[in-house]
């Protein structure tokens, strides 16, 4: 018989750990309220509610939040969703580093052992987000009257379904062809305790079922409203989510349609060939940006020196792995298929450590730091700007960006394309490349797929390190190509090449969720794969 113990109900986030006590909410008078007087008061004060719902943004950037129920572990890569989505980026096949300790995202497909750490940050992670929403949710009406409540409600459904939309892709294949499979354990706010013990995973259908009935009515809910900052969910993320969404389903014409009304609700517009001459990507100010983490100085993630984004990942911080050599960089097969004449090319260093992006004198500092080290190699991201672009900056409090005009323009592309008007597509794109990136840029096979594979390249490209790239190959059926035609800038043993739709490809759930969750046993997770060896596939 399996054991019901509170790693589960910390594990999966849900509400329920809560409704077993009074949970205690100071207000400002410094009274306090239980949780059952709290619904009563939000029905006539909705601004009570306006702590949980930045309770629920700060899970996505909390630090050691995923495994802070198991013994108090503080591991260097749970530091909230931009760990995620790194995890995601060097699991893939375009985003490279050396293969050691001071590397804590490695490239080895270890994770996908069901005990690992890093199957547990995966799944708490997602499940403490979706549990933050279902909180928000509980204490809001299913018909809210106020345009403030309407507001909070719809942030919470559309942050939920964000979470969902992640779990399905890393649990199960993508929605086409695997429609009846088993995806993840649903919970709501409206979950009970027998229910939240006994979970079986629902199937994909199931699930995405519920993250578009969010999204339906988080459109509706967040129409007229205007956030205070990017950090928050606003029509137009909801509608770029629900674009994510239609894109993963094949609803093509919807996608196609919601990732313009993203688009045009947000008033975003792609980073012009200028801004991203310079290392950039770094706060969420730019008029490219519709949603993003925003983090500040006085986040733990930022007070704790190095264990945040940019200590792993931005080439230009003077705190973080990246100062022990752990640079993050780009797969030699996809640095050389872009063309000298695109501006992206400069994004990362050239074979002989160089730049334009970082040829002014303030970046002289930095490569001299580096010149000697020995992980200071050719095909290093230079994409992503310091802090207040100053590079060498020991500040690690740049902004995450979650979703931005590049990404709809490119779904609007294929999604137009593969609706059954290439040409349309095929305009969209080259309309977006050309301005922005590279003026000779065209597509050379107009077809519906001959777009799609256009797109897809460009997406491995503009959105490189940002959390997608993973999620593509999923999508699209393609295989995990690390090793092109011989060439690769991967580690020696971290060189092979993986089917599409191999067992690997898929995470494993978490040994705590299977041992405390009664609906889930061993012989209904995903199955035991063997983790790719130097040379398999070639």
């Amino acid at each position: 018989m399996k054991t019901i113990n509170k790693l589960f109900l910390v594990a999966v986030g849900t509400f329920l750990m809560y409704s077993c006590t009074d949970m205690l909410d100071t207000l400002p008078a410094g009274s306090t309220i239980t949780s059952e007087q709290k619904e009563d008061a939000v029905s006539a004060n909705p601004k009570l509610l306006a702590a949980d719902v930045n309770t629920m943004y700060a899970s996505m950037i909390k630090l050691f939040g995923a495994l802070s129920a198991y013994d108090d572990l503080e591991r260097h890569n749970d530091f909230g969703y931009p760990g995620i989505a790194l995890m995601l980026e060097t699991t893939g096949q375009d985003m490279t580093c050396f293969n050691s300790g001071y590397n804590w995202f490695g490239g080895d497909f270890a994770d996908r052992k069901y005990d690992s750490y890093e199957s547990w940050i995966l799944w708490n992670q997602f499940y403490n987000q979706i549990y933050a929403a279902n909180n928000v949710l509980s204490a809001t009406s299913e018909n809210p009257s106020s345009a403030l409540e309407k507001a909070y409600r719809g942030q919470a459904l559309a942050f939920r379904a964000f979470n969902y939309l992640h779990l399905a892709q890393m649990y199960q294949f993508t929605y086409i062809g695997h429609e009846n499979d088993p995806c993840v354990p649903i919970l709501t706010e409206k979950t009970t305790m027998d229910e939240a013990v006994n979970n079986p995973r629902a199937s994909v259908k199931t699930v995405y079922g519920l993250i578009m009935s969010d999204l339906n009515l988080a459109i509706s809910y967040l129409k007229g409203f205007i956030p205070a900052s990017k950090g928050f969910i606003s029509q137009g993320a909801a509608y770029g989510l629900r674009a994510r969404a239609n894109l993963l389903m094949q609803d093509w014409e919807q996608a196609a349609s919601d990732a313009d009304s993203a688009l045009i609700v947000s008033g975003a517009v792609p980073y012009t060939k200028k801004e991203v001459s310079v290392p950039s990507f770094n706060t969420a100010n730019a008029n490219s940006v519709i949603w993003a983490n925003i983090i500040r100085e006085t986040n733990e993630v930022v007070t704790s020196g190095i264990v945040n984004w940019p200590g792993h990942f931005c080439s230009f911080t003077g705190n973080g792995y990246v100062n022990v050599g752990a640079f993050k960089s780009i797969n030699k097969p996809l640095y050389d298929a872009i063309p000298t004449s695109d501006v992206r090319k400069g994004w990362w260093l050239n074979e002989n450590k160089q730049s334009p992006l970082v040829a002014d004198k303030k970046y002289d500092k930095w490569k001299e730091t580096y010149a000697e080290d020995e992980n200071f190699t050719p095909y290093i991201n230079v994409k992503f700007g310091a802090y207040k672009d100053l590079p060498m900056n020991t500040v690690n409090s740049q902004d995450w960006i979650l979703m931005r005009a590049e990404e709809m323009t490119l779904i609007k592309a294929e999604a137009l394309a593969m609706s059954g008007d290439p040409g349309q597509g095929k305009a969209v794109l080259e309309g977006f490349v050309k301005e922005n990136r590279d003026a000779t840029f065209t597509v050379t096979d107009a077809t519906d797929v001959g777009v799609q594979n256009a797109v897809w390249k460009q997406r491995r490209i503009e959105l490189w390190g940002e959390g997608f790239a993973y999620f593509d190959v999923l999508r699209l059926k393609k295989p995990l190509n690390r090793v092109e035609n011989g060439v690769s800038s991967f580690p020696d043993a971290w060189q092979y090449n993986i089917p599409a739709e191999s067992p690997i490809l898929l995470w494993r759930i978490s040994s705590k969720e299977i041992n405390a969750n009664a609906g889930i046993s061993e012989s209904q997770n995903n199955p035991v794969a063997d983790v790719p060896k130097k040379g398999d596939g070639l």
